[in-house]
């Protein structure tokens, strides 16, 4: 909106619309429906598709659009279409299961470098550097790679190295808050510490954070399709998009569907939460 001081009777109408909308733009809405629809199909994979995505249900190789399997199946019998949904349902956890720690423990960090003196503002950070200037998806395939090949390991390794993105982020805007008149008033006025990061600092960075976590659930689709790649989640058979792509890509030439569905889920899931994502930014700017 302007801040010349006056609007025009249509730019007016134009800034009450927008404001009016909910997901701010027809994009934004269809980006979350689309992640909508992508999330419950994971939920309700059983439903959705009967077949197991760990014991073998059809025979070798059939293409999509096979009788009961809509996506075909893969070289082992397994039926794609559930082998994808539940891959899906396990990147969306993990996606969700990093965001969450990553938030806790760099959003700890960060309000208590944005708050606590000079010191500790300037330990904090200088930890959280070392870990920023370190290649995070080398970092993170280590740690995978010597808690040994699994689920909760790539977790692990993938957490390890995501938290000190948002220290820095909630650091930065604690100091930006902090410096407002109304929070050195409250501090004039002697409002215990506490107090004041729960009532005036939180509420001020929570919208920061959320366009950050939610523009980051694309980015970790990727990482972790990327560390079950090269083999450092669950072992085989579990349902992991990357870790199917790779079994598949020795038949690419002959049945082009057994590493090309589950790609193509990685790619879809990322675009949709990117797109997502970037809705939340617009809306969350706008208000």
């Amino acid at each position: 909106m302007s801040t010349l001081g006056f609007l025009t009777g249509g730019a007016r109408r134009t800034a009450t619309a927008t404001t009016r909308r909910p997901l701010g733009t027809r994009g934004g809405r269809v980006a979350f429906a689309a992640l909508a629809v992508l999330v419950l199909l994971a939920l309700l994979a059983p439903v959705v598709s009967p077949h197991s995505p760990v014991l073998r249900s059809g025979a070798e190789f059939l293409p999509p659009g096979s009788s009961g399997h809509p996506l075909g199946t893969d070289g082992l019998g397994y039926d794609l279409l559930a082998r994808v949904l539940y891959g899906m349902r396990a990147s969306l956890f993990a996606a969700a299961t990093v965001i969450a720690s990553g938030v806790l423990i760099g959003g700890t960090v960060g309000v208590l470098a944005g708050t606590l003196p000079g010191w500790a503002d300037s330990l904090l950070m200088r930890v959280t550097d070392l870990f920023l200037a370190l290649p995070g998806l080398v970092i993170a395939m280590a740690v995978a790679a010597s808690l040994g090949a699994s689920y909760h390991s790539a977790l692990i390794g993938i957490a390890v190295v995501w938290w000190p993105m948002y220290a820095r982020l909630v650091r930065g805007e604690i100091r930006a808050w902090s410096a407002r008149p109304h929070l050195e008033a409250a501090r004039l006025a002697g409002l215990p510490w506490g107090r004041r990061v729960l009532r005036h600092l939180l509420p001020g960075v929570r919208p920061t954070v959320v366009i950050a976590a939610s523009l980051d659930v694309g980015s970790l689709v990727v990482a972790l399709s990327a560390l079950s790649f090269i083999g450092l989640s669950s072992p085989a058979p579990a349902p992991e998009l990357g870790a199917m792509a790779a079994q598949g890509m020795p038949y690419l030439l002959t049945s082009w569907w057994v590493p090309i569905v589950p790609a193509v889920a990685v790619m879809l899931l990322a675009l949709v939460a990117n797109y997502a994502g970037d809705a939340v930014r617009d809306l969350l700017r706008r208000r």
